[in-house]
């Protein structure tokens, strides 16, 4: 496990998929805006995107739980590792009753310390709606700079949208943690 100010990341566990699910998945427009891949019908066990599986190189799956109450907050990850240029983006939901604390910022932090001092990246991506002003800040707040706008690249519920990037190096997380 792995610590913030306000939040811890640990494994998933099987009693996380039935909360995650219902609160993240089953929001059919919270889901479509936050995956690039369409929503699609399925029932909240194994098959679940929330369910734990096999270690794999290539991502890293967290449950979020907020460190004053102990509860599961939401889920956060660091996917497309891509271990020969050392480079990997950050992704994360938080349940609904869970937004608007700021914890938000703090687990985008937490999985860029992941990323650069345990994985020893040298680059990590943040890829969201450029409507979406709470990742934006959280992204903003850690170091990352604003790198471009894909302008309507995002299908979202039927409409396109902009989508904006961020990226951070190891070089600027390290001299922001001085």
């Amino acid at each position: 496990m792995i610590q913030g100010d306000k939040i811890e990341l640990r494994a998933r566990t099987e009693a996380d998929v039935p909360v995650l699910h219902t609160e993240l998945y089953e929001d059919v427009l919270g889901r479509s805006r936050g995956d690039s891949r369409p929503w699609r019908p399925v029932a909240a066990g194994p098959r679940s995107p929330f369910t734990p599986g096999e270690p794999d190189d290539s991502a890293a799956i967290f449950s979020v739980v907020e460190r004053a109450t102990g509860e599961l907050a939401g889920e956060a990850s660091l996917w497309g590792i891509d271990v020969h240029n050392r480079t990997g983006h950050l992704g994360l939901a938080l349940r609904p009753s869970f937004r608007g604390r700021g914890l938000g910022a703090d687990v985008v932090r937490v999985l860029c310390e992941y990323g650069f001092a345990v994985r020893g990246l040298q680059r990590l991506g943040i890829e969201t709606l450029a409507d979406n002003a709470a990742m934006r800040g959280a992204a903003l707040r850690a170091g990352f700079t604003h790198e471009g706008t894909l302008r309507r690249s995002a299908w979202v519920y039927g409409s396109f949208l902009d989508e904006v990037l961020f990226g951070l190096l190891a070089e600027e997380w390290r001299a922001g943690q001085g």
